[in-house]
């Protein structure tokens, strides 16, 4: 996940501070849920690729090269 610095008016940060409080939710995951609705208001949409969309999270985890071809590390999560 990138970083985002941005800066607002006193008033508008009270009002933030007072509604994350209130909410029992951070700042920065309000500003991510007004910003997904104001995109998805405007119907504004992300052109590319699933790994655009991922690439966050590709290479985030530790672990053996054929973990996604070998059945044996699914022992447990599949019936």
């Amino acid at each position: 996940m990138s970083t985002l610095t941005l800066k607002v008016p006193d008033v508008l940060n009270t009002q933030l501070n007072s509604y994350a409080k209130q909410k029992g939710l951070s700042k920065s995951e309000i500003v991510r849920i007004a910003l997904s609705e104001y995109f998805s208001r405007d119907n504004i949409s992300f052109e590319g690729s699933i790994l655009d969309l991922s690439e966050d999270l590709a290479g985030s985890i530790e672990a053996p090269s054929d973990i996604s071809i070998n059945k044996d590390y699914l022992e447990g999560y599949c019936a």
